[in-house]
């Protein structure tokens, strides 16, 4: 509904509000849900909306207050899950299975900005999604094993070009710093020990004898013995992967806590427009020079992503509506069939129509030759709203000039 090309020095955070009133000029409804990113969280924004009786959803940032209250969140929330108090959100994937999505709760709080707005009030609902803790824990496991390999490799064996330790706060520090760099602080014990090598030299030159000087030289070196997990530190952080805070002050009857975990996994179709721009309209790079340039390009290119969003959004409400499916959409399995065709795949399937255009030498008559709509082009349009004849006209012979 609404887009802006601003530069990229400017913060988000400021940036909501204008948008949201444009939005509101150009819809007479009013109470509209709006569902963003953690920059939309912002007090200032979330009070805007909620003075217009507008409903909004949005995850918390974890920082400020929030990132201290996060963890006593997170510690109800582990405490519910032992009790099985735990609401489950399932959804329904492609294969028709149920499939749990995230589980949480929610609580309420008051708001209020300083100033002349009013209070309201406003659910936080603390959502666990299992696949999200489920990454966590891999990354976790990665950095762990990173850890090990180059704590190991601090004190290599003896050897030629093997750079020995012979300082103990040296080998302190370098622990110290690998474990901040894969930040696994606290989930490795790390044991080292004291190595000493006495080597007797005569002193001076030459061949030594029974009545000449000797001296000893001690070569220490430290060596790392035993590099251990703590696992219960490691499953105590793992217990507390996953979890997200969100904020809305839309009622349960509007937007359950269920509802709200599924709406805002949909925020994914606004980043696919975005991935549009970059690889299939291709906003970058913009060979211009003016800043109007860049704006009037960037407006056209968003008004053709426009377009292919709401070809694909029609024809999958179509299919979806009437529970059937496409078939010859893929070329490379022409069995498949789908009911969630993306606007590539609908375009690409009108790649073979062509316009044959020829005109007498005298310029009197011009004949069109039109290739003809197949099954599943018919099919498209059919969906989309258009009927076959707004292509048919395309070949219709016109007499003069």
């Amino acid at each position: 509904l609404a887009t802006d090309v601003l530069s990229g020095e400017r913060a988000d955070d400021g940036l909501y509000i204008p948008i949201i009133k444009r939005i509101e000029a150009g819809l007479s409804s009013g109470r509209l849900l709006f569902v963003g990113d953690c920059k939309m969280s912002a007090l200032a924004t979330r009070a805007y909306m909620a003075e217009r009786q507008h409903a909004y959803l949005a995850p918390l940032p974890l920082t400020g207050g929030t990132a201290d209250t996060m963890a006593q969140w997170i510690d109800e929330g582990i405490a519910k899950d032992r009790e099985g108090a735990l609401p489950p959100s399932m959804r329904v994937n492609p294969c028709g299975t149920a499939v749990l999505v995230a589980e949480g709760y929610e609580r309420e709080r008051p708001c209020a900005l300083a100033g002349s707005a009013p209070s309201w009030s406003e659910r936080v609902l603390v959502v666990r999604s299992p696949v999200h803790a489920a990454q966590q824990a891999v990354g976790l496991e990665k950095r762990l094993v990173q850890a090990e390999h180059k704590l190991a490799a601090l004190t290599p064996a003896r050897g030629r070009g093997k750079r020995q330790l012979t300082d103990e706060v040296t080998l302190v520090e370098a622990i110290a710093r690998v474990l901040q760099e894969q930040q696994v602080e606290g989930l490795l014990t790390v044991a080292w020990e004291r190595q000493v090598e006495q080597q007797i030299h005569y002193v001076g030159r030459g061949r030594g004898s029974a009545k000449r000087a000797q001296q000893v030289r001690e070569h220490i070196r430290y060596h790392i013995t035993r590099i251990a997990r703590e696992e219960d530190t490691i499953a105590t952080l793992t217990a507390r992967f996953g979890w997200k805070a969100f904020v809305t002050n839309a009622t349960q009857q509007r937007l359950s806590l269920a509802d709200a975990v599924l709406c805002y996994r949909n925020e994914y179709r606004i980043e696919r427009i975005f991935n549009r721009l970059k690889s299939r309209v291709h906003i970058a790079p913009l060979f211009v020079t003016r800043d109007d340039q860049i704006e009037g390009l960037t407006y056209l290119l968003t008004l053709g992503v426009r377009v292919l969003t709401v070809m694909e959004f029609v024809l999958r409400r179509s299919l979806q509506n009437e529970q059937t499916h496409l078939p010859g959409l893929h070329p490379e399995n022409g069995k498949k069939m789908t009911n969630t065709p993306t606007a590539e795949r609908i375009l690409k399937a009108f790649l073979e129509v062509s316009l044959s255009i020829l005109q007498t030498a005298t310029g009197e008559e011009i004949r069109r030759w039109l290739t003809p709509l197949s099954a599943l082009q018919q099919a498209i349009l059919s969906r989309l709203g258009l009927a076959t004849s707004l292509y048919q006209q395309l070949g219709i012979q016109n007499s003069g000039n």
